[in-house]
């Protein structure tokens, strides 16, 4: 069956995978994007999937922005909250200003964009919430005490959001991505993604479209049945 669906971050890397891949499955997609409108343009011309620009940081805007969705598609079935972003640094050297950009970007979207789709899910009993976390919130990372504090809180987050939820014919899910060759992970250093490379069992970085798969699979019919879970997509690198 059909629904409409939202990703955030859903331009670019493993958001424009999941987009075309729930777009594939049969749904109406609309992809969220903040700050590459070349890049958004791009997409939305070779795929036909709406854009719409907002910063998920925002409450308000992720307030308005569903509503406008809703308005245009109709309403919101399937969230995915994959908008992310780094800002790097050792703890010692971190700033409040990084501290507080990843962790308003990263988690507090989730929050946002959730609270403005859950009641419509609540009244309808059906909704599909996936929220995108990293195996770095499931074992940590040097110098990413904000990003690996962002995504642990993802995990936590789905889990009471799952309880809540379920009876009300919702599902809410996250998926774990390990090292993927994305724009993110392509701005690290080559000596140390040499290094993280060489500690993956499978031997390579992930391709977005093995994480959108999973995405995906969560946010279809098949997987009702499953609440309150971390799928890991790492190529074994952690085994939660």
């Amino acid at each position: 069956m059909a629904h409409i669906a939202v990703v955030t971050g859903g331009t670019r890397g493993i958001g424009a995978a999941t987009a075309r891949a729930l777009k594939a499955e049969g749904h109406v997609v609309a992809a969220v994007y903040h700050g590459n409108d070349a890049a958004a343009e791009a997409f939305s011309r070779d795929t036909g999937i709406a854009i719409y620009k907002w910063d998920v940081a925002d409450f308000a805007a992720c307030q308005a922005g569903v509503a406008q969705i809703a308005a245009a598609l109709g309403p919101v079935d399937i969230l995915v909250n994959n908008a992310g972003i780094t800002r790097d640094a050792m703890l010692h050297h971190m700033t409040y200003e990084q501290w507080r950009a990843v962790m308003d970007t990263d988690l507090t979207s989730c929050f946002s964009m959730c609270r403005a789709a859950i009641e419509g899910m609540r009244t309808r009993h059906f909704g599909r919430i996936v929220n995108v976390a990293s195996i770095n919130g499931q074992k940590g990372q040097v110098g990413q005490t904000n990003y690996a504090a962002a995504k642990a809180g993802i995990i936590g987050f789905t889990k009471a959001l799952a309880l809540e939820s379920a009876s009300k014919g919702i599902t809410v899910n996250a998926v774990a991505p390990g090292y993927t060759a994305t724009d993110m992970v392509a701005a690290v250093p080559q000596e140390i993604l040499q290094k993280i490379t060489a500690q993956i069992p499978v031997g390579r970085l992930g391709r977005p479209d093995e994480i959108a798969r999973a995405v995906a699979f969560l946010a279809g019919e098949d997987a009702g049945f499953i609440t309150g879970a971390t799928l890991t997509v790492n190529g074994g690198q952690y085994m939660a």
